[in-house]
């Protein structure tokens, strides 16, 4: 037998024959979902329990085969698939998808990584809990793969990121050991944050299988307003009024252009989108407020910030939802831009960050350029601006041939977005992660010395480079390989 048998014969003791998938379709762990990449594994191996996912490792490790962690395949930054060797195994943790504890006095629940986040959601709410993490993926994203990107969505203005909002991880290392780290304190000052280390780390340092999360008191009352304001810089006051007057109240604070809004418009006619045909309203803010009291102690303070917004010009109309299934239908028109987009075609994404203070002037000064640079671009402006977080999109012109206008253009205009990205001061990847997608922006926009301590972790915690290599960063010698 070959190695590659030797080792597939180890995986299927470890996991059972069923669970090791060699043959048939295997593009859903295979495919990146949006088309970017098609892969191909020596196997999808599925365990269902901790010690499986360390005896896994153990055997890969012994045979120098790499691994590829993978939840619910939703990331957009090409980090959870196989590259094309046919040599890496995609390690899902699918079948890891219990709810272990509720700690209801220690506001905590402990999941296993395949848990989908909706799952979650549902069980907290169950409980007479909130777990505050909403993001467009919720109904397929697991709660692994939104720890091992620090996932960001609608509500990090009130409740903070992934990172935030977990207390402590179970992990296997590079080695298939475990630690069992989820205790639940909020107070550990005992060496390095191994948590904090391992969140966001795409599964390059290792594997979670297991998290203890925070919950929240359900709010008495959430309410949802769609105001159109007269510019960004109106949007950035209106934000200081909300954090002013509502306080720990305000849980969404989003922005969405005209252009991108008009996209819902005309692909989805059946959604009713506020204030689109009104030509004073380039930009439109969604504000949801929620309140430990009452419905009625929650729309008195929405209807005074409104009103003071108003007077001072930073809001020129706007509606406040009368219901829950009216606050749905505004959130789903804002959810909705994504697909929306792919309708019109291919375009090219950025996932940006950058002070709150400065998103108006970065915004002018980029859009005017790349409709210098790139005649016809059309940009889709929308985003998560109480948290500073906008995903600033480039739409292919209306005429000519989108895949032609990517194969030309995408990198160029990557450069253009990143460049002025690192002038204003801000992180060209704020929520998605970097993959393998963006492995070669991180190297030149972070600092060497940066790089530096990132490969001395990679290298100290995984020296065999078997933990999702070529993703986030790359070795010294392939970032040497690669400029030759």
């Amino acid at each position: 037998m070959t190695d590659h048998n030797v080792l597939l014969d180890q995986l299927r003791a470890a996991v059972g024959a069923s669970h090791v998938l060699t043959e048939g379709d295997l593009s859903a762990w295979e495919r990146e979902w949006r088309g970017r990449l098609r892969g191909k594994a020596l196997a999808v191996v599925r365990p269902a329990t901790t010690r499986q996912v360390a005896d896994v490792v153990r055997a890969c490790a012994a045979a120098g085969t790499p691994l590829v962690p993978q939840g619910g395949n939703t990331g957009l930054a090409v980090g959870s698939t196989p590259d094309e060797s046919g040599t890496q195994i995609v390690l899902s943790l699918q079948r890891m998808n219990a709810v272990r504890a509720i700690d209801a006095a220690n506001l905590t629940v402990t999941v296993e990584a395949g848990c989908i986040l909706q799952t979650l959601q549902e069980t907290a709410e169950k409980a007479g809990f909130l777990f505050p993490l909403s993001l467009a993926a919720e109904g397929s994203c697991t709660i692994g793969g939104n720890l091992a990107t620090n996932a960001g969505g609608t509500q990090v203005v009130r409740y903070g990121n992934a990172r935030e909002l977990c207390l402590g991880l179970e992990i296997v290392t590079p080695q298939g050991e475990i630690w069992d780290g989820t205790s639940g304190l909020r107070k550990d000052n005992t060496g390095y944050d191994l948590r904090d280390l391992l969140i966001g780390s795409e599964g390059t340092l290792g594997v979670i299988t297991a998290a203890t999360m925070k919950l929240y008191p359900q709010p008495a009352a959430r309410l949802t307003a769609w105001a159109a304001v007269p510019s960004l810089d109106h949007a950035v006051t209106l934000l200081g009024m909300a954090h002013g007057q509502l306080g720990a109240g305000l849980t969404g604070f989003e922005v969405m252009g005209k252009f991108a809004l008009g996209l819902v418009g005309k692909h989805m006619p059946q959604l009713r989108v506020p204030f689109l045909e009104d030509d004073g309203a380039p930009w439109c803010v969604l504000l949801e407020n929620s309140d430990s009291e009452s419905e009625d102690h929650a729309r008195a303070r929405f209807e005074a910030l409104l009103e003071n917004a108003f007077e001072n010009g930073c809001v020129t109309d706007a509606v406040v939802a009368e219901n829950i299934a009216q606050a749905r239908a505004l959130w789903h028109v804002r959810e909705s831009i994504p697909l929306a987009q792919a309708e019109e075609g291919l375009n090219i994404k950025h996932d940006i960050s950058i002070a709150v203070s400065r998103i108006p002037a970065f915004v002018a000064e980029t859009d005017e350029m790349l409709r210098r640079e790139v005649p016809g671009v059309r940009l889709v402006n929308f985003g998560h601006l109480g948290d500073g977080n906008l995903h600033y999109n480039v739409q292919a012109p209306a005429e000519g041939d989108p895949k032609a206008f990517l194969r030309a253009e995408e990198e160029r205009v990557n450069t253009l977005v990143y460049d002025a990205v690192e002038k204003f001061g801000g992180s060209f990847s704020a929520e998605h992660g970097i993959g393998g997608l963006k492995v070669h922006k991180l190297e030149k926009h972070k600092s060497p010395v940066a790089l530096g301590m990132m490969r001395a972790i990679k290298q100290g915690l995984d020296p065999q480079n078997i933990m999702n290599p070529g993703r986030v960063l790359r070795t010294a010698a392939e970032t040497a390989g690669a400029a030759k």
